[in-house]
């Protein structure tokens, strides 16, 4: 069946994952949206943005390209080690009309990487989000995740200023 939209159909599905060599203790603890800006080096700083929704919290990522988002955090579980949050403001605006991430942890228990923490960062992104999209999350998450590492492991925060 052609495609009349002439758009190249995409999954709008992206997870990435790393085995971070730190113990699992190191890294939950970093995964808390207002302490992002602590080590993800995409990020310039990050607030509260007090008023917004009086049923969770939401916090201002401002990122060193200029791009100011409010997220709101969705979900937190300290019982099976996971945060999924959603973009709720954008400026400039997205080019598409929703996503929603989760970060999940678990810890390594046996085997060579015993001690260690596998985390999994996935987003799922409405229908009219693209292939470009797709792939800058992907890219995105990888790099996430590396200076989520650099931070478990005391090697210095992802943060570049």
């Amino acid at each position: 069946m052609a495609n009349p939209s002439g758009t190249i159909p995409t999954t709008t599905h992206v997870t990435e994952s790393a085995l971070i060599p730190a113990p699992f203790s190191s890294v939950w603890h970093l995964l808390k949206l207002q302490d992002f800006g602590t080590w993800y080096s995409a990020l310039a700083k990050t607030e509260y943005n007090k008023g917004t929704s009086p049923e969770t919290d939401v916090i201002r990522w401002h990122f060193k390209d200029g791009t100011v988002q409010d997220i709101k955090q969705e979900e937190h579980s300290s019982l099976n080690h996971y945060i999924t949050y959603s973009v709720i403001t954008s400026a400039p605006a997205l080019s598409y009309t929703s996503v929603v991430s989760t970060i999940r942890c678990w810890n390594v228990t046996t085997g060579p990487a015993a001690g260690g923490t596998f985390v999994e960062c996935a987003a799922n992104f409405s229908s009219d989000a693209d292939a470009g999209v797709i792939q800058d999350a992907k890219y995105k998450r990888r790099e996430m995740l590396e200076d989520l590492a650099k931070a478990a492991q005391g090697k210095g925060v992802g943060k570049t200023t």
